[in-house]
């Protein structure tokens, strides 16, 4: 194996191959040799580049080109993107770009949209990075003309980031990246022209992710970057490949003050078995930085820069520890965030990767703010390596319908449409749908369709495309006024309702079946001023045109529904509140010992104000009463006043504020606060206007329809997802039914009463009681049984809920003995139809396909046994296919009482990708050394 080696070498460098070996050795030699080459092969082909996606954009050059820094192949963006202007950042910022792909972009000055599609695997998982570098090329000196300089950014259909470049210096290079999942074979990246400012790009680079990597992104979720550090004595300002594999940018963390001590290490840090949900690079673990022994506490903030739009971020962190040093004492330490506790007690392995992180906690600060507290047992001060914060990106947005869009498409490349900037999805978002289509988004739980196509006046020449005969929902057809040539096609299309081909040249005969469906009246045919029409006297061929106006029309129905008001019912109530408040003020003081939770304490004077002295009852029950409120910026909540006086004697107040602190999800109810007081126990919530479920399928003179009901099923159902799931620890509700589904004004579905909940550790599959709590009818039987409590309770629970949704009946029936229905739904089915369970107020308008779906889902959520259940993320997804949600609701940040301001995730004129010693100019950091803490600031953002 030497020689071959050093035969290997002089190959390299004489591209001659000489062997001094005996002829009794030769086959041997080749057999190695053809060993060697299939594992070289192999090698290479397993390179960690494979998959990586390099654009120069607005490099002119169609051949590749090797980056010198990098060693990865560059390509042209010509054939990626329609559209856009190749431009060269000015000579006097060339020689401080960090790299050849700063030396060039491509601009969009026309459309309002204009979108890349890179290749990508449907299914896989990737990192995204464009990046920005201005360099003045325009000459109009956009970026520190005092005038705002912002445009967005779409990843596929939905809302990405925005691109603020305002009073920044031309030479500074911006990055964005995004961590989504591929819905196709490609994946579009789309400029959006806000109106102030051209948008423009420098480069594209798309890395793949194993699917194992963060296991919170997935078709629903994206995550935008918004922070990565890595801490410890590190040169270089940026990190990436090779260091990385998958060529993520890790910022180094600033050189501090006394009170930090960086730590390095040559030993290998290993990775925990079975852990493969961010690959860190061990060179990432082998550098950490902790504080002086005399110091307890160590705070990190991470704020948003001034140019970055921080209404809706809603921020993940990931931490990542390894105890690199070579003391064997102990190390613990709680980690907070400005919310509270995230992680108690936590003591980093010795030489081993953890990463600390909780799926679906998002915090709602623009600022992030972390604390690294040392425990009382610990020896040793807390130690940090690494760090990750990405921001909440929502994959609301439904794509075209995949055949309307790749038919359309073949459309455009068929009569070279590309003036007309039709970028990106044909029809999503709805605002930038493609301009002469309309399409159809009334059916929620399908991809939007194409339903008219208008390319009239559209120079369109030579044949027609055959594209247009595979658009199974296409009504209506325009290509009048263009020059189309040869024979009319033989149109099979049953939806098409209107076909204007006038004013062209067509000529030979009219289909037959065309014909037919002509004079059935089933299709509004135009061919005037064709030659098809020389001898033709029929009105299809006549100047006249019929009125089509009723084919043209595309039905809308607007519901518009009336809320009947509640009976007010409180007097007796605001006589007893009002008794009450005659009692001696020193009855009416707080309780010492608040619950040290990070929502707001109203006294019992604030909820006598908001409530207007307990006015208006809005609700009752075995908990209590609930009171509607108005708090002071006009938000409206219900205020639930418990029946028992103290924590001691109620079971379910702690429960509930506990949960509901810690929780937060759009189909979840807010918890604005709570009162704990020598006179009232109460609960403080976001007021739902539309009351409660079992009200509107049961009582009222507004009747749900279906496609209303199926959308509450999926609120509900993507809300006990994120308990179960995206919680940790997991959460179960135990009281899932239909009173506690609220119903906001838009008829979104709100899970309320956590007062049962009950949480649990991946470790224990579940939860012992001493009874079976939960309402009759709803209860679990195998939970009834066994008394053992796991998510697959809540299942049952919302299995008895779906059946109630579309039967309109209760959980428990008099017919004329107590039948439960689950047992009157198969009663029912096994005597007549499916239809007999339906619901009457629908009156039949719903799909058939549909409700068997939903039926057969909902029956096998109350199987018996357990195991047999679906978890809630199939019952989601099963729903989301029949009814997805199209709408995303942006939740406001809650303000921070501290803000540090920054540049917009900035590489520096003076940085130079993968070379040590550039400097970290462009960024700014503090540092501190006060009371017994240290506190760093990183002042980037994004």
């Amino acid at each position: 194996m030497i020689a071959y080696q050093h035969c290997k070498n002089r190959r390299q460098s004489t591209m001659v191959i000489n062997f001094s070996c005996s002829a009794s050795t030769k086959l041997t030699w080749i057999l190695a040799l053809l060993l060697i080459l299939v594992t070289t092969i192999q090698v290479h082909g397993q390179s960690t580049t494979d998959g990586f996606v390099n654009i120069d954009c607005g490099f002119t050059n169609s051949s590749a080109y090797i980056d010198s820094t990098l060693k990865i192949p560059y390509r042209f963006d010509g054939e990626l993107v329609d559209g856009g202007l190749s431009n060269e950042i000015l000579k006097e910022f060339m020689a401080g770009a960090g790299n050849e792909q700063q030396k060039t972009l491509r601009s969009f000055p026309d459309g309002s949209r204009n979108c890349y599609t890179l290749p990508s695997t449907i299914g896989q998982k990737y990192l995204l990075r464009a990046m920005f570098t201005y360099g003045n090329y325009d000459r109009l000196n956009r970026t520190m003309g005092g005038s705002l300089f912002r445009f967005g950014l779409h990843i596929g259909v939905n809302f990405w980031e925005a691109v603020n470049l305002t009073n920044t210096d031309p030479s500074s290079t911006i990055w964005k990246e995004v961590l989504t999942v591929a819905p196709g074979n490609n994946l579009s990246v789309c400029l959006i022209n806000f109106g102030t400012g051209t948008p423009f790009v420098s480069s594209l680079e798309l890395r793949p992710l194993q699917d194992t990597m963060y296991p919170f992104v997935n078709t629903s979720v994206s995550i935008s970057y918004f922070n990565r550090i890595r801490f410890g004595n590190v040169t270089d300002p940026i990190t990436r490949y090779p260091t990385d594999d998958y060529d993520r940018f890790w910022e180094s963390w600033p050189r501090t003050s006394y009170a930090w001590i960086n730590l390095d290490t040559d030993k290998k840090v290993e990775r925990l078995p079975g852990d493969s949900a961010f690959n860190v690079p061990s060179t990432i673990f082998q550098k950490a930085s902790t504080i002086d022994m005399n110091i307890s506490s160590t705070s990190i903030i991470v704020a948003a820069g001034p140019n970055l739009d921080t209404k809706s971020l809603q921020l993940l962190p990931i931490f990542h520890f390894a105890d690199i040093s070579n003391s064997s004492l102990s190390r613990r330490f709680d980690i907070y965030s400005a919310e509270g506790l995230l992680f108690p007690d936590f003591s980093p392995l010795r030489f081993q990767m953890d990463s600390k992180y909780k799926i679906g906690h998002f915090l709602q600060n623009a600022d992030v703010f972390f604390t690294l507290n040392k425990t009382s047992s610990s020896r040793l001060p807390p130690l940090i390596n690494a760090l990750e914060v990405y921001s909440l990106v929502r994959m609301d947005n439904l794509t075209t319908d995949s055949g309307d869009a790749k038919y359309i498409k073949e459309v455009k490349t068929h009569y070279n449409l590309a003036q007309r900037n039709w970028n990106g999805d044909p029809c999503s978002p709805r605002e930038y749908s493609w301009e002469g289509l309309t399409c159809d988004y009334s059916k929620s739980n399908q991809n939007p369709r194409i339903v008219t196509v208008n390319l009239s006046t559209s120079r369109l020449r030579g044949g027609f495309a055959i594209s247009f005969m595979n658009m199974t929902s296409l009504e209506n057809l325009d290509l009048s006024h263009n020059n189309l040539t040869g024979a009319i096609p033989d149109y099979q299309l049953k939806s098409l309702k209107f076909l204007d081909l006038s004013n062209n040249k067509l000529d030979g005969p009219i289909p037959d079946s065309i014909l037919q469906r002509f004079q059935a009246g089933s299709l509004d045919l135009r061919l005037e001023g064709n030659p098809v029409c020389s001898n033709v006297k029929d009105t299809y061929c006549s100047k006249k045109k019929k009125n089509t106006t009723s084919t043209m029309l595309i039905a809308v129905i607007v519901p518009v529904v009336l809320v009947s008001l509640l009976v007010v019912m409180g007097i007796l109530w605001k006589l007893y509140w009002k008794g009450k408040s005659g009692d001696d003020e020193d009855s009416m003081y707080e309780e010492e010992t608040p619950l040290h939770i990070d929502i707001r304490r109203f006294t019992y004077a604030e909820l006598k104000h908001i409530t207007n002295d307990f006015q208006s009852v809005v609700g009752k029950g075995g908990f209590g009463t609930v009171y509607h409120g108005t708090l002071e910026n006009d938000d409206e909540v219900a205020v639930k006043v418990l029946m028992e006086k103290s924590i001691a004697e109620s079971t379910d107040f702690l429960p509930e504020v506990q949960t509901l602190s810690k929780v937060h999800h759009k189909n979840l109810v807010t918890l604005q606060g709570y009162c704990q007081n020598k006179n009232c126990l109460a609960l403080v919530y976001d007021f739902m206007p539309r009351g409660n479920l079992q009200q509107l399928l049961r009582g009222g003179d507004y009747s749900l329809n279906w496609e209303q009901r199926l959308h509450i099923a999926l609120d509900a159902a993507q809300g006990l997802e994120y308990l179960h799931e995206l919680c940790t620890p997991s959460i179960v509700h135990r009281d899932v039914k239909t009173p506690n589904i609220l119903l906001d004004k838009n008829l979104v579905g709100i899970i309320s009463d956590f007062g049962l909940s009950r949480a649990f550790n991946d470790a224990r599959t579940h939860i012992s009681t001493a009874a079976a709590a939960g309402t009759p009818g709803y209860i679990d039987p195998e939970y009834h049984a066994s008394y053992q409590i796991t998510v697959k309770t809540d299942v049952y629970s919302f299995g008895i809920v779906l059946l109630e949704i579309f039967t309109g009946q209760p959980p428990l029936l008099m017919d004329p003995q107590t039948v439960h229905l689950p047992n009157w739904v198969r009663q029912k089915i096994a005597m007549g139809s499916i239809h007999d369970v339906v619901d009457k107020r629908l009156l039949d308008q719903y799909d058939a396909s549909s409700l068997q779906s939903v039926v057969d889902l909902a029956m096998n959520c109350v199987e018996n046994a357990a195991i047999d259940r679906p978890t809630m993320t199939v019952v989601a997804t099963r729903l989301k296919g029949l009814l997805p949600t199209v709408s995303s609701e942006k939740q406001s940040a809650s303000a921070t009482p501290r803000r540090t301001y920054s540049m917009d995730s900035e590489i520096p004129r003076q940085f130079q990708l993968m070379i040590s010693g550039a400097s970290n100019e462009g960024s700014s950091f503090q540092s501190g050394y006060t009371n017994g803490m240290s506190e760093t600031s990183l002042l980037s953002g994004r």
